[in-house]
């Protein structure tokens, strides 16, 4: 025994990164030539059941930590509310790093990159400088603070060079706050008041979201010059003509009249035709006349057709444009129709594949099945061909499911392995803490990325593994996300998930809350008698036999699929 374990150790040397499966049906201990980074290359992808990853560039990662704060942005700011370093290029590091494709993420969505207002505000949370991207200033510009549009180039090219889609944050609802030095814009673009209250359509949308955030007169269809502060700063940047004349070209080929809307969705989709981004992450969605959503979804389309065109050798798949949205407080229970109060809205009759979950962080308080169950019932009934996107924490969601972080591998199973698309909230695999001495508001969810704590902590490493391992099966495997889901066993808790898209097929199961130990899954009416089927989670090769599979570890979770 102890020659065999020289032995395999000196396979696992020579190879780099390969693992040692135990195939229990033979009771031996195998080498086996397996790349650590186990997500396959030919699964076909699909939003229904992606597995988004979601940051604040802005605290995620330096990539270039030399570079200096611009616009004179130097005043100090309430905790966590100034520029902290992070940057376009800091998430194209990780890419290289292969730190997404190991966490099984096929998506990633960051917040807004384009020009911010230059000046801070103090409007009840302290000083605060536009960090989160969504304030809005020149949405045909990229903020410097985050990079440049090379950077951004670049991160779309590495990224597809990985399988991974890229999701803009984009927004058409605001410009960003009026400061010292950040004029509000003209009045035929936008309204400064009434304040939103929430009770009916109009007064949902026909007003400032908050105080002092000006409101895009989107349901306008008057045409309006541009400004004359916006004008002046193409000229004096050396591109006026070039912006008017694309200008010129989009009202020409489009006939939309120079409304305030039209202005804003040919900026919002200049990035797609010039870096091949795969979809939008729409902010406010409610707060915008939805056929305005139709309009961008429809130039989205355009443009992404006619870069695929000119890029056919970057083409990754035959996926349309995606744009999920954000309505504050949708449902998946909700179905397709958003309650205003006195109007019923159908977002995903306006362009919208797929619409966030605001719901999971209070069913994950209820167990496995009960979720699994309802969400199956759902995605197939109400919401058939469509989707929803799931999260339990996030930017600006003061209730997060386990805040404090007390459950952190119930939190994975819970958000992975829910029917509907996933959305990783930077640092949920690694706890980054989401409580923050000295903070206001949403501030406290947005530290930056707790890179040493993953560096140093065993139990984080941990932590960390369990998500990688979960994240890449639902990677490798559709089913998971857009598959039908059953129960095959309430104790120990066992259930299958299967896919069918024309000719391709995906099955798995999966078992939770497992006892240590021997265990023992019933498969049957899923996986037949001497079907060879392999645990990811232990990487263990089983077969089944009277209907059931036997593991012997002490994991609590095990993650079966076909052996290849």
């Amino acid at each position: 025994m102890k020659k065999l374990l020289i032995a395999m150790s000196i396979l696992t040397f020579f190879f780099g990164c390969k693992k040692v499966k135990k195939d229990v049906t033979q009771n031996e201990e195998v080498a086996v030539v397996t790349p650590e980074n186990e997500v396959k290359k030919d699964v076909p992808f699909y939003w229904e059941g992606a597995n988004i990853y979601f940051l604040l560039t802005d605290r995620f990662n330096k990539g270039n930590p030399e570079k200096e704060v611009h616009f004179n942005q130097t005043d100090s700011t309430a905790v966590l509310r100034g520029f902290e370093g992070g940057d376009i290029a800091g998430i194209s590091q990780k890419i290289d790093e292969g730190y997404f494709t190991d966490l099984g993420i096929n998506a990633i969505w960051f917040t807004p990159v384009v020009e911010q207002v230059h000046g801070s505000t103090n409007e009840g949370t302290g000083n605060t400088y536009a960090y989160h991207g969504y304030w809005a200033k020149d949405w045909t510009s990229i903020d410097p603070n985050f990079g440049t549009r090379k950077d951004l180039e670049d991160l779309v090219k590495k990224a597809h060079s990985k399988g991974i889609r890229v999701l803009l944050d984009v927004v058409l609802n605001h410009t960003g706050p009026v400061t010292e030095i950040d004029p509000v814009w003209p009045k035929e673009w936008v309204r400064t008041d009434p304040t939103c209250e929430f009770t009916t359509y109009e007064n949902t949308t026909a007003c400032t979201l908050v105080a002092n955030l000006p409101d895009i007169l989107t349901e306008s269809d008057e045409a309006v010059e541009l400004p004359d502060a916006l004008l002046a700063k193409w000229k004096e940047e050396g591109r006026l003509s070039q912006e008017l004349d694309e200008l010129n070209l989009f009202f020409e080929r489009t006939g939309y009249p120079r409304a305030p809307r039209f202005y804003i969705i040919k900026w919002l989709t200049d990035y797609i035709h010039e870096f091949g981004v795969d979809g939008f992450r729409v902010d406010t969605v409610k707060h915008v006349n939805e056929n305005a959503w139709s309009e961008l979804k429809k130039e989205a389309d355009y443009a992404f057709e006619t870069w695929k065109k000119k890029h056919p050798d970057q083409i990754l798949d035959d996926n349309p444009f995606y744009m999920v949205g954000e309505v504050y407080n949708y449902g998946i229970s909700t179905g397709k129709l958003f309650d205003f109060g006195d109007k019923k809205i159908d977002f995903f009759d306006h362009g919208f594949k797929s619409l966030i979950n605001f719901e999971l962080k209070n069913d994950a308080q209820k167990n496995y099945e009960f979720i699994f169950k309802k969400y199956n019932r759902l995605l197939n009934t109400k919401l058939k061909e469509k989707s929803v996107l799931n999260y339990l924490t996030s930017h600006d969601d003061g209730s997060p499911f386990d805040k404090e972080r007390k459950k952190p591998y119930y939190a994975a199973n819970v958000l992975l392995l829910t029917p509907g698309a996933s959305q990783v909230y930077y640092g949920d695999e690694t706890s980054r803490p989401l409580i923050i001495e000295g903070t206001e508001g949403d501030a406290t969810l947005r530290s930056f990325m707790n890179w040493e704590d993953l560096d140093s902590i065993p139990e984080i490493q941990k932590i960390h593994k369990h998500w990688q391992k979960l994240g890449q099966f639902r990677a490798n495997h559709p089913a998971v996300g857009a598959g039908k889901h059953k129960r095959l066993a309430k104790s120990p808790y066992v259930f299958s998930r299967m896919y069918l898209n024309g000719d391709y097929k995906d099955k798995v199961v999966v078992g939770l809350n497992l006892p240590k130990g021997k265990k023992s899954l019933w498969v049957k009416g899923f996986f037949g008698n001497g079907t060879k089927l392999y645990d990811t989670y232990s990487d263990t090769e089983v077969m089944v036999k009277n209907h059931k599979v036997i593991l012997e570890n002490d994991f609590d979770i095990a993650l079966l699929e076909l052996m290849e």
